[in-house]
Protein backbone atom coordinates (compact mmCIF):
# COMPACT_ATOMS: atom_id res chain seq x y z
CA UNK A 1 0.00 0.00 0.00
CA UNK A 2 1.05 3.14 -0.60
CA UNK A 3 1.81 6.21 2.40
CA UNK A 4 -0.11 5.81 4.88
CA UNK A 5 -1.31 9.39 5.74
CA UNK A 6 -2.60 9.32 1.26
CA UNK A 7 -6.15 9.64 1.11
CA UNK A 8 -6.79 6.37 -0.09
CA UNK A 9 -4.92 4.98 3.09
CA UNK A 10 -7.42 7.01 5.00
CA UNK A 11 -10.75 6.21 3.45
CA UNK A 12 -9.24 2.57 3.09
CA UNK A 13 -9.48 2.27 -0.87
CA UNK A 14 -6.61 0.68 -2.35
CA UNK A 15 -4.30 3.01 -4.71
CA UNK A 16 -3.33 1.69 -8.01
CA UNK A 17 0.48 0.70 -8.26
CA UNK A 18 2.54 3.67 -8.32
CA UNK A 19 -0.34 6.18 -8.87
CA UNK A 20 -0.89 9.12 -6.27
CA UNK A 21 -4.06 8.49 -4.21
CA UNK A 22 -5.80 11.96 -5.26
CA UNK A 23 -9.33 12.89 -4.21
CA UNK A 24 -11.54 13.86 -6.72
CA UNK A 25 -13.38 16.93 -6.66
CA UNK A 26 -17.03 15.82 -6.76
CA UNK A 27 -19.19 17.23 -9.62
CA UNK A 28 -21.34 20.05 -9.12
CA UNK A 29 -23.97 20.42 -12.23
CA UNK A 30 -24.17 24.01 -13.05
CA UNK A 31 -27.59 25.43 -12.28
CA UNK A 32 -27.36 29.33 -13.98
CA UNK A 33 -29.94 29.62 -16.66
CA UNK A 34 -30.67 25.91 -16.65
CA UNK A 35 -34.20 26.36 -18.03
CA UNK A 36 -32.87 28.52 -20.90
CA UNK A 37 -31.69 25.28 -22.10
CA UNK A 38 -34.63 23.86 -23.52
CA UNK A 39 -37.76 25.71 -25.46
CA UNK A 40 -39.97 23.37 -23.01
CA UNK A 41 -38.71 24.30 -19.97
CA UNK A 42 -38.99 28.36 -21.40
CA UNK A 43 -42.51 27.89 -22.05
CA UNK A 44 -42.47 26.53 -18.23
CA UNK A 45 -40.69 29.53 -16.45
CA UNK A 46 -43.27 32.10 -18.83
CA UNK A 47 -46.15 30.23 -17.58
CA UNK A 48 -44.79 30.52 -14.02
CA UNK A 49 -44.34 33.86 -14.29
CA UNK A 50 -47.56 34.38 -15.79
CA UNK A 51 -49.03 33.46 -12.65
CA UNK A 52 -47.49 36.29 -10.48
CA UNK A 53 -49.79 38.30 -12.99
CA UNK A 54 -52.96 36.10 -11.57
CA UNK A 55 -51.71 37.07 -8.25
CA UNK A 56 -51.33 40.79 -9.03
CA UNK A 57 -54.71 41.15 -10.17
CA UNK A 58 -55.81 39.40 -7.02
CA UNK A 59 -54.05 41.74 -5.14
CA UNK A 60 -55.95 44.77 -7.64
CA UNK A 61 -59.39 43.02 -6.48
CA UNK A 62 -58.77 42.76 -3.02
CA UNK A 63 -57.92 46.26 -2.50
CA UNK A 64 -61.23 46.79 -4.44
CA UNK A 65 -62.93 45.11 -2.57
CA UNK A 66 -61.25 46.74 1.23
CA UNK A 67 -61.71 50.05 -0.36
CA UNK A 68 -65.94 48.99 -1.26
CA UNK A 69 -66.28 48.09 2.30
CA UNK A 70 -64.43 51.76 3.58
CA UNK A 71 -67.29 53.75 2.02
CA UNK A 72 -68.13 55.68 -1.34
CA UNK A 73 -65.35 58.17 -0.93
CA UNK A 74 -62.48 55.37 -0.77
CA UNK A 75 -64.63 53.49 -3.34
CA UNK A 76 -64.53 56.55 -5.62
CA UNK A 77 -60.42 57.03 -5.23
CA UNK A 78 -60.18 53.51 -5.70
CA UNK A 79 -61.89 53.90 -9.12
CA UNK A 80 -60.49 57.21 -9.78
CA UNK A 81 -56.97 55.80 -9.40
CA UNK A 82 -58.06 53.21 -12.21
CA UNK A 83 -58.64 55.45 -14.45
CA UNK A 84 -54.66 56.76 -14.70
CA UNK A 85 -52.81 56.10 -17.35
CA UNK A 86 -50.36 54.28 -15.41
CA UNK A 87 -53.56 52.16 -14.09
CA UNK A 88 -54.58 51.58 -17.65
CA UNK A 89 -50.90 50.69 -18.64
CA UNK A 90 -50.73 48.40 -15.64
CA UNK A 91 -54.10 46.51 -16.32
CA UNK A 92 -53.27 46.11 -20.53
CA UNK A 93 -49.88 43.72 -19.61
CA UNK A 94 -51.89 42.03 -16.93
CA UNK A 95 -54.62 41.10 -19.24
CA UNK A 96 -51.47 39.89 -22.25
CA UNK A 97 -50.21 38.03 -18.97
CA UNK A 98 -53.48 36.48 -18.51
CA UNK A 99 -54.65 35.62 -21.77
CA UNK A 100 -50.94 34.01 -22.52
CA UNK A 101 -51.47 31.81 -18.76
CA UNK A 102 -54.96 30.77 -20.14
CA UNK A 103 -53.59 29.54 -23.30
CA UNK A 104 -50.86 27.90 -21.57
CA UNK A 105 -53.40 26.45 -19.23
CA UNK A 106 -55.76 25.10 -22.29
CA UNK A 107 -52.71 23.76 -23.77
CA UNK A 108 -51.66 21.29 -20.73
CA UNK A 109 -55.06 20.41 -19.96
CA UNK A 110 -55.50 17.52 -22.15
CA UNK A 111 -52.26 16.01 -20.61
CA UNK A 112 -54.07 16.38 -17.02
CA UNK A 113 -57.28 15.43 -17.06
CA UNK A 114 -58.37 11.60 -17.48
CA UNK A 115 -58.93 10.38 -20.91
CA UNK A 116 -62.19 11.25 -22.62
CA UNK A 117 -63.93 8.68 -24.41
CA UNK A 118 -67.03 9.79 -26.80
CA UNK A 119 -69.08 6.97 -28.87
CA UNK A 120 -65.64 4.24 -28.35
CA UNK A 121 -63.29 6.69 -29.58
CA UNK A 122 -60.53 8.65 -27.43
CA UNK A 123 -61.58 12.41 -27.95
CA UNK A 124 -57.88 14.56 -29.34
CA UNK A 125 -56.29 16.42 -27.57
CA UNK A 126 -56.79 19.54 -29.35
CA UNK A 127 -60.48 19.23 -29.03
CA UNK A 128 -60.67 19.55 -25.37
CA UNK A 129 -58.43 22.99 -25.93
CA UNK A 130 -60.87 23.95 -28.42
CA UNK A 131 -63.56 23.26 -25.68
CA UNK A 132 -61.84 25.25 -23.10
CA UNK A 133 -61.47 27.90 -25.12
CA UNK A 134 -65.10 28.56 -26.32
CA UNK A 135 -66.63 27.57 -22.67
CA UNK A 136 -64.44 30.44 -21.43
CA UNK A 137 -65.30 32.52 -24.27
CA UNK A 138 -69.05 31.74 -23.65
CA UNK A 139 -68.77 32.63 -20.01
CA UNK A 140 -67.04 36.22 -21.23
CA UNK A 141 -69.81 36.83 -22.87
CA UNK A 142 -72.20 36.13 -20.56
CA UNK A 143 -70.79 38.24 -17.85
CA UNK A 144 -70.15 40.72 -20.45
CA UNK A 145 -73.94 40.71 -21.12
CA UNK A 146 -74.79 40.78 -17.52
CA UNK A 147 -72.78 43.65 -16.52
CA UNK A 148 -73.72 45.78 -19.57
CA UNK A 149 -77.37 45.03 -18.76
CA UNK A 150 -76.83 46.12 -15.28
CA UNK A 151 -75.16 49.16 -16.25
CA UNK A 152 -78.04 50.46 -18.55
CA UNK A 153 -80.49 49.96 -15.58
Amino acid sequence: MSDPTSTAARVGARAAPGASARRRAPYVRPMQGWWRRDPFFVKYMVREFTALAVAAYAGVLTVGVVRLGQGPEAWAGYTEALRSPWSLAFHAVLLWAMVLHGKSWFEIMPKTIPYLYVGGRKVAASTITRAGWAVTVAASVVVLGLAAWGGTR
